[in-house]
């Protein structure tokens, strides 16, 4: 599959304000854009490694977004954007 953009590895440090994360990306912390306004409850563990997209749009707040945490071994995709883009470029 195709998928754009490249996603970073980091470690979720902690979650607020429901739309924004801030992740360690080597050594780095970047606060984020978390798209998906649930509670995500068991997926919020300090510490757990999580995916990041970098948006081409320099007018953005947050240039990167949460794309995908991994609870307990499982990558779970939280970005309620991206099922969409995933479904038609396997079609």
């Amino acid at each position: 599959m195709n998928i754009d953009p490249h996603f970073e590895e980091g470690r979720l440090i902690k979650r607020y304000k429901r739309f924004m994360a801030d992740v360690d990306i080597g050594k780095t912390v970047h606060t984020v854009h978390c798209p998906n306004s649930g509670a995500m409850l068991g997926v919020l563990s300090p510490g757990n490694r999580v995916w990041v997209s970098t948006s081409a749009n320099l007018s953005r707040k947050l240039a990167k977004t949460l794309e995908i945490i991994e609870a307990e071994g499982i990558m779970i995709g939280v970005n309620t954007h991206r099922p969409n883009d995933l479904v038609q470029e396997a079609i």
